[in-house]
């Protein structure tokens, strides 16, 4: 049979990602190209005891639960987001979701039509760019700097399209990881205030902060918890796959109860609700006695900074020079400028063939402006995975650099 699909679905098949994830099926292959943390890391243990206890306690664990998620849960999360964030959100003005893409996804689906205007920072998370062209929006991308969005391309952006949305990830930007600034915070809300322009900030990586022990930076304040009084105008959105394990599947949005109300109706059709197992299994692990988030996460920081470093070294060597890149202060990603003359698309090409694997920057753009660029995770490899997978990549701009 010949099947007539619709149009905006063929960008489901063009993306590298899908030959990426099939080749890093083999045990020989080095991905330095997804969104993964690393699974030597996940609490296994803590994991393991939680799920004999709810299983053991209630079978109704097993059973359908509401649509906006497992009630002690948000009640966890609105005391969490209090203590460690210094935000004020009651369990009703938040739905979980299937990770952080679900809660984007539903968000689109509701709010935007065909044609419609989302601004978007440029570059941005490939998954995000996926969402918004499924839904057949216009991607319009606003430059930023090392400070975050800024606000005269962002306004020039505003006034000439007249968006409906705004995506921005300001704690340590994918794929840049860039930490936006409390003043371009304030001037970027400010702007969507003033125009009534509805701010998504996805915060999926705040947690995943390198700071100096002896001397730790202050939490930058999120968007959402700056607009007083909360006038509706930010949607927060996370999850738990970054910090305790993807497999969850536990993400939120939160925000005004008419946004969490919509987006619970489409939930409603589109899975009903998130796994209450999985927000079971999460709520007990993160109230027990054996296991403290926070020291938690603190491990996960200490490691990755490592590894972080470890990457940067190995951007010194030869083959690297005339890259350019800043390092992060957190995040999951290095954004490498290649040397000169060089195409991400290309040296990816190459790369596979070594057996190793990045993400072009033309995947993070709607533009394709960033056909230079590539996004590196190094928080998935182990120390050893990423010394030999960087060896790789080198070993390929060195042979693309020698023919120029």
């Amino acid at each position: 049979m010949q099947y007539s699909f619709a149009s905006r679905a063929q960008t489901l098949l063009s993306s590298p990602l899908r030959d990426i994830r099939e080749l890093a099926k083999r045990d020989s292959f080095i991905s330095l190209a997804e969104e993964l943390p690393a699974e030597e890391l996940f609490p296994l243990h803590s994991l393991a005891e939680a799920a004999t206890s709810v299983l053991s306690e209630d079978p109704l664990a097993l059973q359908y639960g509401e649509a906006e998620g497992y009630g002690p849960l948000r009640e966890w999360l609105s005391e969490d987001f209090s203590r460690r964030k210094g935000l004020s959100v009651q369990p009703q003005h938040i739905l979980l979701t299937t990770g952080t893409q679900q809660a984007i996804d539903l968000l689109v689906r509701v709010y935007v039509d065909p044609g419609d205007p989302v601004l978007v920072e440029n570059p941005t998370s490939p998954g995000l760019l996926q969402v918004l062209r499924l839904q057949g929006a216009v991607i319009v991308p606003v430059d930023g700097d090392h400070d975050g969005m800024l606000p005269e391309h962002l306004e020039a952006m505003i006034r000439q399209h007249k968006p409906k949305l705004l995506m921005a990830a300001p704690n340590f930007t994918n794929p840049t990881g860039v930490m936006w600034s409390l003043e371009r915070r304030q001037q970027v809300l400010k702007l969507c205030v003033s125009h009534g322009l509805l701010v998504v900030e996805d915060d999926s990586y705040g947690d995943l902060q390198f700071a100096d022990a002896k001397n730790p930076k202050p939490r930058i304040p999120s968007i959402f918890s700056l607009e007083e009084p909360q006038g509706g105008h930010v949607l927060y959105v996370g999850s738990f796959s970054k910090t305790v394990a993807p497999a969850l599947r536990t993400g939120w949005a939160a925000g005004s109860r008419r946004l969490i109300e919509m987006m619970t109706a489409v939930k409603q059709m589109a899975d009903w609700q998130s796994s209450m197992l999985n927000q079971r299994m999460l709520h007990h692990l993160l109230e027990s006695k054996h296991f403290k988030l926070e020291d938690h996460i603190d491990m996960l920081n200490r490691e990755y900074a490592t590894r972080l470093k470890l990457m940067v070294e190995l951007l010194k060597r030869s083959a690297w020079k005339d890259s350019r890149y800043a390092v992060p202060p957190g995040g999951m990603f290095l954004w490498v400028q290649l040397p000169p003359g060089l195409d991400g698309e290309a040296l990816l090409r190459a790369a596979l063939l070594k057996g190793a694997a990045f993400l072009p920057g033309s995947m993070c753009s709607a533009a394709d402006r960033t056909r230079e660029c590539i996004r590196l995770n190094f928080t998935h490899p182990g120390r050893d995975e990423l010394l030999l997978g960087m060896n790789l990549i080198s070993e390929a701009v060195m042979e693309f650099t020698a023919r120029n």
